[in-house]
């Protein structure tokens, strides 16, 4: 791109003087616009004058997208009043004047502030005055000036569309028109060669061709085949600058079907066919023939006929639109004795036939079908070759759907019974009844899970197992809206802080199972709990899509750096059905162009001065206070909840805890172990100290026990003062009886009365036992000792 620079001839008027105007020193580029003229008067030809005070304006222009790191220049103003003393102020008003352009009031210089756009605005219109700074008052009219953006390649060409689909026949000759692609340039068309767009092929040749100036795509290969090849992907490039070097370029993708002609004729697989039948009923097919026809559509059609052999008046052939099979049926009643084989030639051929192709070959086919006549048993026919039902998926269980019929075609009319073949059913969905064949459901349906069920059914001659037949029976169950829409995606984005009101910042897509006959059409709204205060807006865009909007000016994600927003999802079908999805829309940082940056909120310095480190340290000292202040209060709540005597003076049926290892039987001091044996060593003045009795009760004394008592007779007697004493707790305690009964020949060998007999037992002939009880004798032998010391 080259760049014009002129000079900026500025002329003005003072009082009348022998001088000529001289051209400014700064550069400009600008160049003038209009020649000022200057008019002579006086009597000297010699000396000029000017008649009328006036300024010179220019055109100027700018270059858009200036890249420099300086202000641009663009040009200088200045009035002929202006002796350079200061004493003028210039002053600029009109379109982005003070912002996009400002002016040097003391010296005239105009400068542009940042990059320009052509495309956003080609020409600026401003003013321009010279006033006098001490006064204030215009020493010159206000005159207008124009700034014009010159144009530089900085946009690339646009398709129409991102994808064209276009079609174009088969067979078709070179040059034949297929689809037209537009791109669209939004530089300036009327200087150089930035707007002017040249298309080219950069993917499908040889196939297919563009006119570089139309866009226009045309075929380039003749007879290309859809049988080979159906689909075509080409890409289109638009390159601008006349697609010279160094131009900016766009693609699109131009998607081409081949569509079908009739250039195939139908074609019999085999030339000979060959059918078994027995005596039956007019009408009734023997067999299917069917010819392939590569083509498509109605150009696949094919029609059947018999055109000649023996059987011309027995048979007919006839056409199943369906499945393009020529199906033989009887015509007169066969018989058997009569005849046992019939040749039939049957001819298959197209209907619609395009002459341009007739030098391809006869567009038909011919087979042998030979029929042999059978006097056999034969297995129930059904009325029908195959059977479709409908049902509604939120059919009941044991809901009838409709039913199939077979007969036996023999003379016999054996009776049939009818049955699933459950290798078809393994879920047991269906069942049909045996004896009239009625279908109907056994377990509920679900279209969403399976839309076609394919089952087969059985029919068996009652009197002869053998003979069976099947049909096949397609059940379609009908959608029913049973399925709320929900999103298509797990939906999280981003808000910047600084958005603005009405800004879009997400689009929504739902997805809903069901499949109503006119289509989907879903609505969207914000859940009503969250539609008054919500800080965003769902706007439906009335094509099963919604756009979230912001509702304010800007988000501060140190106040709320997460907003969860629950959209309502809603079809349009009955029974209506909706679901709630909620969108996560996180407010983050961003650049000035958009792009996220951070969407942590940063820790924040308190005006007092302290920091979340610190903060987080005192509030661990808090924590730390707290659960000591619940561990000693929780201590002392245990000690209040521990026995109120634990001395060894409440020798009443209690558990005692000693809370220290003993000393074996040689330790006598810390427990007189002999009242559990003589309740007479309780004192009269001893009450129970851990519970309060309402009355005063003083215990009861037991006797003691008879050397001859009986064990049972000692423990009931016990019994029944515990059960008598009003000074019992009222809980469960421990009871001992330290009685072991009478009879035993080597009497006791407890030491617990030990303690209160006043006597000392001799331990001497501990010694005369031997080795083994060495260590007991030195023990109890010291005891002795020690007393007599």
């Amino acid at each position: 791109m080259r760049t014009y620079r002129y000079f900026l001839l500025l002329f003005w008027v003072g009082q009348p003087y022998p001088t000529f105007s001289t051209p400014l020193s700064k550069r400009t580029s600008g160049f003038p616009a209009k020649k000022r003229a200057l008019e002579l008067s006086g009597s000297s030809k010699n000396e000029l004058n000017r008649s009328k005070r006036s300024w010179m304006w220019n055109q100027f222009f700018l270059l858009e997208e200036y890249t420099g790191s300086d202000y641009q220049y663009v040009g200088k103003l200045h009035s002929d009043q202006d002796r350079g003393d200061g004493s003028l102020k210039y002053i600029l008003s009109g379109d982005g004047a003070g912002d996009l352009f400002i002016i040097n009031e003391n010296t005239g210089d105009i400068q542009a502030t940042r990059r320009l756009d052509r495309e956003e605005k080609p020409v600026y219109i401003l003013r321009a005055q010279a006033i006098n700074r001490k006064t204030g008052r215009p020493v010159e009219p206000e005159s207008e000036f124009i700034i014009k953006i010159h144009d530089i390649n900085d946009n690339e060409p646009i398709f129409t569309k991102e994808v064209y689909t276009a079609t174009v026949p088969e067979m078709s000759d070179v040059g034949t028109f297929v689809v037209q692609v537009t791109a669209t340039d939004a530089d300036d068309p009327t200087y150089g060669n930035s707007a002017k767009v040249v298309y080219s092929i950069l993917q499908g040749q040889p196939y297919f061709s563009v006119e570089s100036e139309t866009g226009i795509i045309k075929t380039a290969l003749l007879n290309m085949d859809r049988e080979n090849r159906e689909q075509y992907q080409v890409v289109i490039q638009a390159k601008d600058m006349g697609g010279q070097m160094g131009g900016l370029s766009g693609t699109t993708t131009v998607n081409i079907t081949l569509t079908d002609v009739n250039d195939n004729p139908p074609r019999f697989p085999q030339s000979t066919y060959q059918f078994k039948t027995e005596s039956s009923p007019p009408g009734t097919p023997i067999g299917r023939i069917k010819a392939s026809d590569a083509d498509m559509g109605e150009n696949a059609e094919i029609e059947y006929s018999i055109t000649e052999g023996e059987g011309l008046d027995m048979f007919d052939v006839i056409t199943d639109q369906e499945t393009q099979e020529g199906i033989i049926t009887v015509k007169k009643i066969l018989d058997f004795e009569k005849k046992k084989v019939y040749t039939l030639k049957v001819e298959a051929s197209n209907p619609h036939v395009e002459p341009r192709f007739l030098y391809l070959g006869p567009f038909k086919d011919s087979a042998t079908v030979r029929i042999m006549v059978e006097d056999v048993d034969e297995p129930p026919v059904f009325s029908k070759l195959a059977y479709i039902l409908q049902i509604r998926e939120d059919a009941q269980i044991n809901t009838t759907i409709g039913s199939v019929t077979a007969q036996d075609p023999d003379a016999a009319r054996n009776p049939v019974k009818y049955s699933v073949d459950r290798h078809t059913d393994m879920d047991r969905i269906f069942n049909i009844d045996s004896g009239n064949g009625s279908i109907f459901t056994s377990k509920l349906l679900d279209r969403e899970t399976l839309l076609w069920h394919n089952i087969t059914v059985i029919a068996t001659e009652i009197n002869n197992p053998k003979q069976s037949s099947r049909v096949p029976l397609y059940i379609k169950v009908l959608d029913v809206n049973d399925n709320p829409p929900e999103f298509a995606e797990f939906y999280e984005t981003f808000v910047c802080e600084k958005a603005k009101a009405d800004q879009l910042i997400q689009t929504l897509r739902a997805v809903d199972k069901d499949d109503p006959y006119s289509g989907h059409q879903f609505s969207f709204s914000l859940a009503p709990e969250a539609a008054s205060g919500s800080n965003f807006t769902i706007q439906d865009n009335k094509d099963n899509t919604a756009g979230i909007l912001t509702r304010k000016n800007g988000y501060n994600r140190h106040e709320m750096s997460i907003y969860l927003l629950p959209v309502v999802i809603s079809d349009n079908d009955y029974p209506v059905q909706s679901s709630t999805g909620t969108v996560t829309v996180r407010v983050c940082a961003c650049d000035h162009q958009g792009n996220m940056q951070s969407c942590h909120a940063e820790a924040l310095v308190h005006p007092t001065g302290l920091s979340t480190g610190a903060l987080i340290a005192i509030l661990l000292c808090i924590v730390t206070l707290l659960v000591t202040v619940v561990l000693f209060a929780a201590l002392r709540r245990q000690r209040k909840k521990e026995p109120l005597i634990i001395s060894k003076e409440d020798i009443r049926d209690n558990i005692v805890s000693y809370n220290d290892e003993g000393g074996g039987e040689e330790d006598t001091q810390a427990f007189d172990i002999g009242t559990l044996r003589n309740p007479e060593a309780i004192e009269d003045s001893k009450l129970r100290r851990d519970i309060v009795p309402e009355a005063l009760f003083l215990p009861r004394r037991t006797p003691a026990a008879r050397d001859n008592t009986d064990v049972r007779d000692f423990i009931n007697q016990r019994l029944k003062e515990n059960d008598t004493d009003p000074t019992a707790p009222p809980y469960d305690s421990l009871a001992t009886y330290a009685y072991e009964g009478t009879g035993s020949v080597a009497e006791s060998l407890s030491s617990l009365e030990s303690a209160t007999t006043d006597g000392d037992q001799d331990y001497d002939y501990l010694s005369d036992w031997g080795p083994r009880f060495k260590k007991l004798a030195d023990m109890y032998g010291g005891v002795d000792s020690d007393k007599d010391s």
